[in-house]
């Protein structure tokens, strides 16, 4: 009985253990779930930060002064300090079929001999309406039919707008404003989109449909108020895209100084507001948070059982941030932050050794930090492990709500969201765009306009490319030995072919004189035979 008894306490135990499992990957899953859905929301705080205009510049009676209200779109490449002026055209349709018929739209055009209208000239603007599909789709299928730009058409009035805007029957009004996001395939979106509001959509869209011509204007700038440009960064350790860009930073915040200030900051998750932390105080999300389920980050591998845990996220992320208040914050360059990025990242970020604490130190000893000021640091602002708040967690996840955080990573330039590709190239033209007319640093005149901004940049505002070489071509000889090693390998060829020549020459001239040896007579002229006396062509027989 006594054995019965054990195994089936045995058995309920290792129910329970499975039942655990299962809640606590239930809980990972609602976690990532509630974590995804809090990054689209948050971004309708970003709006304050628009950095975009919209407007029309024919007709003149559809101008409007300040331009349209417009969100921008989550993917495609903004061109930072210029803009898209072009006809628009109304594709009459929501643009969800990859098939475009490029003849059909308003205003008409020219019609052939088959009575079809001529195809939308390039470059222009097309307006597409809003559903059916994600917007990315819609973006996608103007960009490869010569789009320069995409306006979508919004087809529900926002319940704020009142009375300035008529739904179509049966459409009630939208309480949140519509997000236009990146589903996760907008990487190939080359083009700016906009979403414009239905109440003006609806105007633009009768003056198609009257065969009037509307030019539109897209502009992007970003804020520049003074001669120091503040950029903001927001990532979390082991984020790919971030690695590789932070790896080549490094020499863009040496050369823009102090005329540039730049934050770092680490995007936690709140794990009180996504259940991560039950109402008796207990961290119910396994191995992704600290502070008894407080502040979380995803699993970076996907693998709850080993590897590098959310909750080794949270801890590096919290290291990282001290080392910027201890090195940074003063001077907005923090060199010394940046060197122990690079350290880190080539020493420790792999999963035997990213929560390694001896590589941690050596990280701190090659990148000259003090391991113990930071180590205090870390436990002053609250700490990992205790059932206690941290400051520095708390003041991040704020930062993150008031920008207006959706996709990290994600940078900002004076406040306005930069968009497209997280590259070199990209974040340092929207610093340099940044700057007060006439205020620019000098890199920004010597870079911005080199066919390689990473290269200049790297060699201290030199442009290789502008003098006939480039990054590609960084390792290749100069012409100078070029020239020596040809003229060289030229002198060699030329003494040998000169060697040869000299030594035919002898060679013919012996066996010339060996012919001529054996015809000419002794030189006592008592033999007889045939002799050359005289001059030329004389003979004498004897």
């Amino acid at each position: 009985e006594t054995f019965h008894a054990q195994k089936a306490v045995l058995k309920r135990y290792v129910k329970s253990c499975y039942e655990m499992r299962r809640f606590t990957l239930r809980a990972a899953v609602v976690l990532a779930i509630i974590f995804e859905a809090s990054k689209v929301y948050a971004q309708i705080e970003n709006n304050k930060h628009v950095s975009s205009k919209l407007q029309v510049h024919i007709p003149q009676n559809l101008f409007k002064p300040g331009g349209y209200d417009h969100r921008e779109a989550l993917f495609g490449v903004p061109p930072y300090g210029g803009s898209i002026a072009q006809m628009l055209y109304y594709a009459d349709s929501d643009l969800c079929d990859s098939n475009v018929d490029t003849n059909k739209g308003y205003p008409s055009r020219t019609k052939d001999e088959s009575g079809k209208m001529e195809p939308w000239p390039s470059p222009y603007i097309l307006m597409v309406d809003r559903g059916q599909c994600s917007f990315v789709q819609k973006a996608r299928n103007a960009q490869r039919n010569g789009a320069a730009g995409v306006i979508i058409a919004d087809n529900t009035c926002l319940c704020s707008a009142g009375d300035t805007c008529f739904s179509e029957p049966g459409f009630e009004c939208e309480r949140a404003e519509p997000i236009m996001a990146d589903d996760g395939s907008g990487s190939d979106i080359s083009i700016p989109s906009f979403l414009m509001f239905k109440q003006d959509a609806d105007k633009l869209k009768a003056e198609m449909r009257n065969n009037k011509p509307i030019q539109l204007e897209m502009e992007w700038s970003i804020p520049s108020p003074d001669d120091r440009v503040e950029y903001d960064f927001f990532t979390i350790p082991r984020n790919r895209v971030a690695i590789d860009f932070l790896m080549k930073f490094r020499e863009a915040a040496k050369l823009l100084d102090k005329r540039a200030y730049f934050t770092p900051h680490m995007y936690i998750y709140d794990g009180e507001r996504s259940g991560c932390r039950s109402e008796d105080g207990a961290n119910i999300c396994y191995n992704l948070c600290t502070n008894f389920g407080r502040y979380c980050a995803m699993d970076p591998d996907n693998n709850l059982d080993r590897g590098i845990s959310g909750a080794d996220i949270v801890a590096e992320s919290l290291r990282r941030i001290c080392i910027w208040k201890h090195y940074g914050e003063d001077d907005g360059i923090g060199i010394v932050w940046w060197d122990y990025l690079q350290e880190f990242m080539s020493r420790c970020d792999n999963e035997e050794y990213f929560s390694n604490e001896e590589c941690v130190q050596d990280a701190f000893k090659h990148a000259k930090v003090d391991g113990k000021a930071i180590d205090q640091c870390m436990k002053d602002s609250g700490g990992l492990t205790q059932d206690k708040k941290n400051q520095y967690f708390d003041n991040e996840i704020t930062q993150a709500e008031q920008t207006g955080v959706v996709i990290i990573p994600a940078a900002f330039v004076n406040g306005a969201a930069i968009r497209g590709a997280l590259s070199f190239d990209n974040v340092f033209g929207s610093i340099c765009a940044g700057y007060l007319s006439g205020t620019e640093p000098v890199v920004c005149a010597q870079c911005a306009s080199c066919p390689d901004v990473f290269d200049c940049a790297a060699n201290g505002g030199h442009c290789a490319a502008a003098f006939g070489t480039s990054s590609a071509a960084a390792n290749a000889v100069s012409q100078k030995t070029f020239a020596g090693s040809l003229f060289l390998v030229c002198a060699v060829f030329g003494g040998m072919g000169m060697a040869v020549y000299s030594w035919q020459r002898r060679r013919m001239k012996d066996e010339v004189r060996d012919l001529v040896a054996q015809y000419m007579p002794l030189e006592d002229g008592d033999d007889k035979g045939t002799s050359l006396v005289g001059g030329e062509n004389e003979f004498q027989m004897s």
